[in-house]
């Protein structure tokens, strides 16, 4: 895999479409979308329900391939990686914050964000360690060993976040972070993930139909159908 730079995008994406099915009937669930990602930035992918948010996020993350057209993350271009670079590269390079929160009932705070540097063969003492330091940057250092259910649902949505910074990604995807919440606690979210981009260096892309969330980012990009209908 190529080395990374400090200096270049982090993912750059020419002319991606993706076409589920096929003949009669094929959908285009994304057509023909190129933009460039740098380093610290916060994106906003936004549109209504079905407008691609979702496939365009599994694209860049490596969940899914194009159809037609490259995603290069840090140079190197994604459809020429083994599966098992692409699991690496999520696991070390990505973190992912979904709608439903996504923690597991019967394990604290601190253990659900300390999860996936178990599942990756960490030490414990450096684990525990990095998932203090997660939880305390998302303002939840005082609630690490509750469980999700003595948690409100904004509470939940940070351990998620804290889960996704805990391997120090350079990009974090979240899909919806802010649909099952408040508008205040989304407000706070919304925040949360704001200072992730701006005090970590690391390139957060949202997926939202909320409009305070894709206010707050650096660049938004607007979809309708799948196609790019960003103005200015």
């Amino acid at each position: 895999m190529a080395t990374n730079s400090n200096d270049g995008p982090v993912i750059t994406a020419v002319e991606v479409s993706r076409v589920f099915g096929s003949g009669a009937t094929a959908v285009t669930a994304l057509s023909a979308i190129s933009l460039t990602i740098v380093r610290g930035e916060f994106l906003a992918v936004t549109g209504r329900s079905g407008s691609g948010k979702t496939t365009l996020l599994n694209l860049l993350s490596g969940l899914d391939r194009p159809s037609t057209g490259t995603v290069h993350f840090n140079g190197n271009d994604l459809a020429e990686l083994r599966e098992s670079d692409l699991v690496e590269m999520r696991r070390h390079k990505i973190g992912f914050v979904f709608q439903s929160f996504g923690l597991m009932p019967l394990l604290s705070a601190q253990e659900n964000v300390e999860l996936p540097l178990h599942i990756g063969g960490m030490s414990w003492r450096e684990r525990r360690q990095r998932a203090t330091e997660a939880l305390q940057a998302v303002g939840l250092g005082t609630r690490a060993r509750h469980r999700p259910y003595e948690l409100s649902g904004g509470e939940q949505q940070r351990v998620s976040i804290a889960r996704a910074l805990v391997a120090q990604p350079e990009v974090v995807f979240a899909d919806e972070p802010t649909g099952e919440l408040d508008t205040a606690t989304a407000r706070s979210i919304a925040d949360t993930l704001g200072d992730v981009a701006a005090s970590r260096r690391a390139t957060v892309i949202v997926a939202t139909h909320d409009l305070d969330l894709a206010a707050m980012a650096q660049r938004r990009l607007d979809l309708v159908d799948g196609e790019d209908v960003t103005q200015g």
